[in-house]
């Protein structure tokens, strides 16, 4: 499996480097030991953080409260868990 990915008991753990204020959303590569993610939000009082919970929502189906930031609240780098997640979408697919 690929650095950037952990699953555990159901769960998925990311590791995530941001880039914000981009001009979509969207998964890019693997970057390092961490996957590329770029958001539209600025880094502004969390906005980006969230805008990254509720993408990774929407990828995985789950509800926003299934997504979790670990670590990296005011970094780029950031580690997030998914919780109750049945499949690997294709958009991160591919990068494995």
């Amino acid at each position: 499996m690929a650095e950037w990915l952990l699953k555990k008991e159901g769960d998925y753990f990311l590791a995530i480097y941001l880039q914000p204020r981009a001009s979509r959303d969207e998964v890019v590569a693997p970057y390092g030991e961490c996957l590329k993610v770029r958001i539209k939000a600025p880094p502004v009082n969390g906005k980006a953080n969230q805008a990254l919970i509720r993408y990774f929502a929407r990828l995985f189906d789950v509800a926003k409260r299934d997504v979790t930031l670990l670590a990296g609240d005011t970094g780029r780098r950031k580690k997030i868990c998914i919780k109750n997640a049945c499949k690997l979408p294709a958009e991160l697919r591919e990068f494995l």
